[in-house]
């Protein structure tokens, strides 16, 4: 008999019965053990594993009921069926009630049997794969780790774990580089809407019209160019997050409207007539003062005020210099897997290096660091010289007593290092083209 086979046991006062069960079963292709009681059911429920149990509600001493309530104790996979006469319907229509899969009457006809307990180990076999796909879902969903002892990061943590269990609307604050959507990906995996999508939009990336496009999609023949109907960011994220990232960019108008979608929790696509509901829990990320745009008037208050429900401020990585050890040897096993490259640490001056530097690019800039390093290097160990070129002590030397003034001297400095190339200048500065764009117009910077 194949031990893989699905296990039946039998439960029955009577030999015949068990006798006959278990040669119709075994014909089948299943793993079958017989019980004259209970006491005897529940020692070979012990030493082995049982798909279903047939019992037989009337046995002398403990009956099919109880015995039932016994064996969901031991093991509560055990799809249970009951055998009972006609007699004892309602008995048997309680143990449904108690969990029991189904109920048979004698005289037992085995292909009604054989059909009921096929069913009952299909709906076994379907309920283990469901565990195993949400388990599945759960660690695929699940971020990138969030690395970092330092108090600060901890205590962020502990904001993440409080607020993921809630549907409460979180804004998530901090500088470029920060990990902001790493944050709002954590609180998402943590809550119920896990088995349900993620939906980002990058506000700072797009202008007025294509963000709009992008939320709330558009009909065919909304506009021009539009050739089909395609679904928006909106509608995607029914059921999940949707992740407003760079949100104090967005425009005027578009706040206005999509006001009224956090207020009405409906909209129409653009170029429709007909409203779209949707329910969603928002997660939004910036790094511009929130408060200050509302005073000068570009930011509404009352979007501000929805989507500032719960804050999580996540602090520049030069405030927890701690973290900067463990994140660079995070880094430094994450990209030598990815490149199949032999790194295993940081030599002493190469780490002290690091652990100096101030990051203005924050976590970003010294994941592209590391990254640069292991395609430079020399495996197995990084030494300083593997490091970017702007890692170097021209980054300590003083460049004004705010942080606008030290980030202007080093975007400056790597947009020279790169000739001007912007998309390389980007990529050593951790951020996108558009946000480096908006520096060089901020600093009046120019080559």
């Amino acid at each position: 008999m194949d031990q893989n086979a699905p296990g039946i046991l039998i439960v029955d006062d009577e030999y015949s019965v068990r006798d006959s069960l278990e040669k119709w079963f075994q014909k089948d292709g299943y793993r079958t053990a017989s019980a004259q009681d209970a006491g005897e059911a529940l020692k070979l429920l012990q030493e082995a594993s049982y798909d279903v149990a047939l019992l037989d509600i009337k046995m002398p001493g403990v009956d099919g009921m109880e015995l039932q309530r016994r064996i969901h104790k031991l093991d509560t996979d055990v799809t249970v069926i009951m055998i009972t006469a006609f007699a004892s319907v309602e008995t048997a229509v309680q143990a449904l009630k108690e969990g029991a899969f189904d109920y048979i009457t004698k005289p037992i006809d085995p292909d009604e049997l054989s059909h009921l307990v096929r069913r009952a180990i299909e709906q076994r076999q379907l309920k283990a794969e469901n565990i195993q796909l949400r388990q599945k879902v759960e660690h695929l969903s699940m971020p990138e780790q969030i690395v970092g002892t330092s108090p600060q990061m901890q205590e962020v943590l502990e904001m993440v774990r409080s607020v993921a269990e809630t549907d409460a609307t979180v804004l998530v604050r901090g500088e470029s580089g920060t990990g902001k959507e790493l944050i709002a990906q954590a609180i998402h995996a943590n809550s119920h809407r896990r088995y349900f999508p993620i939906i980002p939009v990058n506000c700072g990336a797009l202008p007025e019209s294509l963000l709009e496009s992008e939320l709330f999609g558009h009909e065919k023949g909304a506009f021009t160019g539009a050739l089909y109907r395609r679904k928006g960011k909106l509608e995607m994220s029914d059921g999940g997050t949707l992740f407003l990232d760079e949100v104090g960019t967005i425009s005027p108008k578009t706040q206005i409207d999509l006001l009224r979608v956090l207020e009405t929790k409906e909209f129409n696509r653009l170029g429709g007539n007909n409203p779209i509901r949707v329910e969603f829990r928002v997660v939004s990320a910036t790094n511009q003062n929130l408060e200050q745009l509302v005073e000068q008037g570009d930011f509404r208050e009352d979007l501000y005020y929805r989507l500032n429900v719960f804050t999580i401020s996540i602090p520049p990585l030069r405030e927890r210099r701690e973290d900067i050890p463990l994140l660079a040897q995070h880094f430094l096993e994450k990209y030598a897997r990815q490149m199949n490259r032999a790194f295993t640490e940081f030599d002493s001056s190469a780490m002290e290096l690091m652990v100096r530097y101030p990051w203005p690019g924050n976590v970003r800039e010294l994941a592209n660091a590391v990254e640069r390093a292991l395609v430079v290097g020399k495996a197995p160990v990084v030494v300083e010289e593997d490091l970017p070129l702007q890692l170097n002590d021209a980054a300590f030397l003083p460049a004004g007593d705010s942080l606008a003034e030290v980030e202007q001297v080093h975007v400056e400095r790597i947009l020279e290092q790169t000739e001007w190339n912007v998309s390389q200048a980007a990529k050593i500065l951790g951020v996108d083209r558009a946000t480096l764009y908006n520096k060089i117009k901020k600093y009046g910077l120019s080559r």
